[in-house]
């Protein structure tokens, strides 16, 4: 019921801003924005059309620029950086988290990104340095380097008395972590357990063994995985020697989530997760011509089967009324089975050790919705045209296309991996080029060699 409040809420101030906008009532705007958090904002400016974006981005508190910057989607971000000075967005993003600076500062011409790092302090310069030459989608790349250490030789009462003087801890921490003297890693203790010990008692008796620290190396992806099994807040990163890199919270382990959510959504239409909803008319168009010029082949591929059985279709419009149903049928099972893979893929489910068996569980489901299916729409052609052989001729069609269709939505997203291609991008398209020409295949020559 709240989050149901809150989205409602998000829309009347859309549109609440948007009319303001067009009033020209732009200091009642400049309070509302005053009043919002900054992911608020960030919303707000990822929904508006270009031209009231500029506006709101004008009227935004320049304080709270670094953090709706490190919100907004690529496509937008990169539209809002390329209008502001150099000086204005170094001063943006002071205060911002190393992780949040290094995935604002990628997105940035490597002229500007020099300029904003030289006006830093050198501690600061090098924590970014340190986050920028990891990639993007590793632990190092998500990891920040603001956290708590203390040593495994001193007593409760020394690391309470520390956190008192020191006032204030990171964002989401949940845990401090105990080093040697070359900083490696030997432990973690909770807050929970720091609060609740006695204060003579050393942290080396309570504190547990650093055995799932993150490697600085590890996907993305594989520590989004980690994450939800084990429901951390936070994690440790270090390198092959243990040392001590940063640590991961969970609010970038979610945008993960999320931009793999978006990722693959996207992806099954061909289209860029990072596009601008409202980008403009040339750019979308540019984007997505070519993917449909992909579509067209495929399309073409279909055409040419139906194309070799010209004379088939021409002596018995039966078959031409028919010949859709196959392949669309086709289409919807593997696009089952291929979704059903492509997240066993992200989730790290399938491997070489069990996608043989992957592959004859959907082959025998194909087989099985086959058999179910041709006996139903054949059943349905007899008594719909009257003709037996045309029955049995789709039934055998249906029953092939499927087992295909199965088989298929196993294995062309498993290859695709291994060539280094995105199974979600590509694998909607391969499958249905591959159930449709063998629908039509099976269908039109059968039909050719037993009616026409």
């Amino acid at each position: 019921m709240a989050e149901h409040i809150e989205f409602d809420q998000a829309h009347l101030t859309l549109r609440e801003v948007t009319e303001a906008l067009e009033n020209g009532r732009f200091v009642h705007v400049r309070r509302q924005l005053q009043d919002m958090e900054p992911e608020d904002i960030a919303h707000l400016l990822e929904a508006s059309p270009r031209k009231s974006r500029d506006v709101l981005w004008q009227l935004t508190d320049p304080e709270d620029y670094g953090e709706i910057l490190d919100e907004l989607s690529e496509d937008v971000k990169d539209a809002l950086v390329s209008k502001m000075a150099p000086e204005r967005l170094a001063e943006a993003t002071e205060g911002m988290d190393t992780d949040d600076l290094a995935y604002v500062l990628r997105s940035l011409p490597d002229g500007l990104s020099r300029e904003i790092l030289s006006q830093m302090d050198n501690v600061d310069r090098l924590r970014v340095e340190m986050a920028l030459s990891y990639p993007e989608d590793t632990a190092g790349g998500l990891m920040n380097t603001d956290f708590v250490t203390i040593r495994g030789d001193v007593d409760v009462d020394v690391v309470l008395r520390y956190l008192r003087m020191r006032g204030e801890l990171p964002q989401a921490t949940d845990a401090l972590y105990v080093i040697d003297e070359e900083s490696r890693l030997i432990g973690h203790l909770s807050l929970a357990s720091l609060l609740t010990s006695q204060p003579d008692v050393r942290i080396s008796d309570i504190m547990e063994d650093a055995d799932e620290a993150i490697q600085v190396d590890a996907k993305d992806s594989d520590v989004a995985s980690l994450f939800e099994r084990r429901n951390w807040v936070s994690a440790p990163v270090v390198n092959a020697e243990q040392h001590l890199l940063g640590r991961i919270t969970i609010d970038d382990v979610v945008d993960v989530i999320r931009e793999d959510v978006e990722h693959s959504m996207m992806s099954l239409a061909g289209m860029d997760d990072e596009e601008d909803t409202f980008a403009p008319v040339m750019k979308s168009a540019r984007k997505r011509s070519i993917w449909l010029g992909a579509n067209v082949l495929a399309a073409l591929a279909a055409a040419s089967v139906s194309n070799m059985f010209e004379t088939t279709l021409e002596q018995m419009a039966s078959i031409a009324v028919l010949m859709t149903i196959v392949p669309s049928m086709g289409g919807v099972a593997g696009n089952q089975t291929i979704a059903l893979v492509i997240r066993g893929l992200a989730l790290g489910h399938i491997g070489d050790s069990n996608k043989r068996e992957l592959l004859l569980k959907e082959a025998a489901v194909g087989l099985l919705n086959g058999c179910l299916w041709a006996l139903l729409i054949g059943g349905i052609v007899v008594l719909w045209k009257g003709n037996w052989l045309l029955g049995g001729i789709i039934s055998a069609a249906m029953l092939t296309n499927l087992t295909v269709a199965g088989i298929a939505g196993v294995t062309i997203p498993i290859i695709l991996k291994k060539m280094k291609i995105d199974p979600a991008l590509a694998g909607g398209m391969a499958l249905t080029t591959v159930t449709d020409v063998i629908g039509l295949f099976v269908f039109l020559g059968l039909a050719t060699i037993f009616i026409a």
